[in-house]
């Protein structure tokens, strides 16, 4: 890591030297300006606001800590500060010397514009590499109709293009085909390991604490790495630096509170906020002893120590219960803390150092079996991240970090001496990842822009832990005389002692972004990139559930590799009022993990005997539609695409799964479309709308069945050949503010919504059954949701 931190320094160097004339000044004098973006009325930092230099027709976008830098020729110039949902600024400025100055947005009041995307902003991302990114502001998903009237940005997030879930209450989404675990999810820069409350009800995200969110499905930045799909990342709001407020609000089953405001004179700001639910005291007064609930908090300080130096901390604490009778309990879920510190070395480099600690856990206690079951994931990770502003046709960022992981696959302690179990524990696991980084952005010329960068990821899996041995090194055995893949029978054991090395890793993954600009509103676009996944999440279910086990790679887990294409094409229509993006993509993944028929994953401490690795792939095409500010905005989303898998058999006798022939993953979804609208009629109310249509999930449905001592068994065809039912529903909302909010302290609204309007019963699942009075089998659908009502009341103040 030191030579490629040194290997990097070096560089830097030689750019800044060959920018330089020896012996004299450049002719035309470079000055730079910099500074920070804010929220005229909390001071928050604001982060991915567009600076852009009209005589130029160049700029830049403020980092995660609102902090911007460009570097001009001296001379006179235009600049407008624009950031979506506020007012653009434009200041004109004569830079003869290098000079330091802030700008405050203040948002948007027009009362017949409910989504603001300014022309700045909007040409800056046309000339920008970033491509197969989504972003959505808080403001417009708080607008979107949700089930039980919880905004939820996962949810939300479900509305864009490439994006779907497995189905009504399920947890985690699906990015392009690929499983949730192939998701980074970041929330402050720590992981977040279950993003759901409630077995997908909810998600983990309180809106109300959130200041931004991006999610990046393909040309994902060097800076991120350890997972194929996706990165979701979502920072948390600093805190109001200017006045102590409060805000929350009250629904049918859950409500929520969050108080900020100012430290030492506005020098720094705090944030907390609370959720939780209580649906299940509706059923203690139906004298129904069952519970299931779930609370949250997140929590955030910051302080400015100097003009150069930061430091914030931000946690989140999170818990779901499901209690039936005492009987059966179960509690699982999230917590994270996370120091960083920010550092001004000089008008032109940023950096930021973080100590992030994130953990998952799970526990289950069964009265019946008697006993109590634990497991889980905790992981420390050390970030040093540079921003380095070469030049206004130059930008460098570069870094390293190191994650320590350690992983409970289960343990098992029984209630009492009568339960018949002893306290058994599954061998405990341990790895270390540390990774360095840099990307390159430069400008090559006025209409063409390059991003290029390089991750170098290492991995070790670490004991102490006793290892099977296994003939041919072969952890699965094939009987041909069944024709079925079965467990192989250890031949010994290997021990580790601790931190001993049991297997180790390391690939250079790749980075390249390219946009070529026709003209300020139209641009094409390509990029690439290779992602290494060294974590796998164990479940042979299509969405996640609490007790899935995550496992490092070792000499039987593969690490997974995804290499990804795409091309796009970006308009804007009508000075930015419509926009347009069609984008196609095409990967692939080596090592990916399939499963033996009958594999058992619970409480299994040689999981490597029902796993095979195989390859993946995924291919399709793209569209977003926005109308983008108006009284009525929205958006268009279609994604016709297919998710493949193939698990080849080893040797030529061996059949592999579905006979070594490509078959749907369980993420395919060929066509998927969401249209989204918001329309706001007048300061008073505000309505919301969202149709969503896909095609079913793939499952395995039974195509025979034979009779063994006179019970009827089921003969299942090949895996994942058959579909769910379409799956569609729409959804409405209604904000109600009142007039008398403009002139009062206490400000508050209704918001009224209805999930699934039309009643439909989506098919969660399907499952065949003997009838028990005609003897007859039949196919019974299940389904979670009909029609859904909500009412929340918003305050603030």
């Amino acid at each position: 890591m030191k030579i490629s931190l040194l290997l990097i320094a070096q560089f830097l160097l030689l750019i800044s030297y060959s920018q330089r004339t020896p012996g004299s000044e450049p002719v035309n004098q470079k000055v730079t300006i910099s500074g920070t973006i804010k929220d005229r009325r909390t001071a928050e930092t604001i982060l991915g606001a567009s600076i852009y230099i009209t005589e130029l027709k160049q700029g830049t976008t403020s980092n995660e800590y609102g902090f911007y830098s460009l570097t001009v020729p001296a001379g006179t110039y235009t600049i407008q500060i624009s950031y979506s949902g506020f007012t653009t600024e434009e200041d004109s400025i004569v830079l003869r010397e290098n000079y330091k100055k802030d700008y405050h947005l203040s948002e948007s009041t027009k009362e017949l514009q409910a989504v603001i995307v300014s022309s700045s902003k909007k040409r800056s991302e046309i000339r920008n590499t970033e491509m197969s990114v989504n972003k959505l502001s808080v403001q417009t998903i708080k607008l979107m109709p949700v089930v039980l009237g919880e905004t939820d940005i996962l949810k939300s997030i479900l509305q864009l293009p490439g994006v779907t879930s497995a189905g009504e209450g399920q947890s985690g989404f699906n990015v392009r085909g690929g499983s949730a675990d192939q998701n980074l999810i970041l929330l402050d820069e720590a992981t977040i390991y279950n993003s759901s409350h409630l077995f997908g009800f909810f998600s983990v995200f309180n809106a109300d604490a959130i200041k931004d969110l991006k999610l990046y499905k393909g040309g994902i930045p060097a800076r991120f790495g350890g997972r194929l799909a996706s990165v979701l990342d979502i920072y948390q709001k600093d805190g109001n630096r200017e006045k102590f407020k409060v805000s929350g609000g009250i629904g049918l089953i859950s409500s929520r509170l969050l108080a900020e405001g100012p430290i030492n004179e506005g020098k720094g700001s705090f944030l907390v906020a609370g959720r939780g639910s209580y649906g299940h005291l509706f059923l203690k007064l139906a004298n129904n002893k069952n519970s299931a609930y779930f609370y949250d908090l997140n929590t955030k300080f910051n302080y400015a120590l100097n003009a150069k130096n930061k430091l914030y901390l931000s946690g989140y604490f999170g818990r779901d219960l499901f209690d039936l009778n005492g009987g059966f309990v179960n509690i699982f879920g999230n917590s994270f803390g996370n120091l960083r510190w920010n550092h001004l070395f000089s008008d032109k480099l940023f950096s930021n150092l973080s100590l992030i600690y994130s953990d998952y856990y799970y526990g289950l206690k069964i009265d019946a079996l008697g006993f109590n079951w634990t497991s889980g994931i905790k992981n420390f990770n050390v970030k040093y991240d540079f921003k380095h502003y070469l030049g206004n046709s130059a930008r460098l960022t570069y870094g390293l970090n190191a994650q320590y992981y350690q992983f409970n696959p289960g343990k098992i302690v029984p209630l009492d001496e009568e339960s018949g179990f002893n306290i058994s524990q599954l061998d405990k696991k341990y790895s270390f990842e540390p990774a360095v980084y840099f990307d390159a952005d430069q400008n090559i010329s006025k209409r063409l822009t390059v991003t290029y960068g390089m991750r170098y990821s290492m991995f070790y899996r670490l004991g102490k832990q006793d290892v099977n041995i296994y003939a041919n090194n072969q952890a699965v055995k094939f009987n041909s005389n069944f024709g079925i893949y079965e467990k192989a029978v250890p031949i010994g054991k290997k021990t580790y002692g601790s931190n001993e090395t049991i297997a180790k890793f390391n690939n250079l993954e790749p980075r390249l972004a390219l946009s070529y600009a026709f003209n300020d509103a139209q641009s094409v676009k390509v990029s690439y990139n290779r992602m290494t996944q060294y974590l796998h999440l164990i479940s042979n279910t299509s969405s996640p559930t609490p007790l899935d086990i995550w496992s490092p790679s070792d000499q039987f887990f593969k690490p997974q590799i995804l290499d990804q294409w795409a091309i796009g094409y970006f308009r804007n229509f009508r000075d930015d009022v419509y926009s347009l993006e069609i984008e196609s993509f095409y990967k692939k993944i080596k090592n990916k993990v399939d499963y033996i028929d009958g594999a058992d994953l619970i409480v299994n401490n040689s999981l490597e005997q029902v796993i095979l690795n195989g390859i993946g792939r995924a291919y399709g095409v793209e569209l977003l539609v926005r109308k983008n500010s108006g009284a009525l905005s929205g958006w268009l989303a279609y994604t016709l695409s297919r998710t493949e898998q193939k698990t080849p058999g080893r040797s030529a006798i061996e059949p592999g799964i579905n006979n070594g022939q490509w078959y749907k993953s369980n993420f395919d979804k060929m066509h998927n479309v969401s249209i989204t609208g918001i329309y706001k009629r007048n300061a008073k109310w505000t309505f919301g709308a969202i149709f969503t249509l896909q095609s079913g999930q793939p499952v395995t449905y039974p195509n025979g069945q034979y009779t063994y001592q006179d019970i009827t068994i089921p003969d299942y065809g090949l895996r994942n050949g058959n579909s769910l039912p379409l799956f569609h529903h729409l959804d409405l909302s209604a904000t109600l503010t009142p007039r008398k909010n403009k002139n009062r302290i206490w400000k508050s609204e209704w918001v009224f919504s209805i999930y699934n309007l039309y009643n439909r019963n989506n098919a969660a699942s399907i499952n065949f059954r003997q009838n028990s009075e005609t003897g007859k089998n039949e196919a019974v659908k299940f389904s979670i949701f009909g029609i859904v009502p909500g009412i929340t009341y918003n305050f603030k103040f």
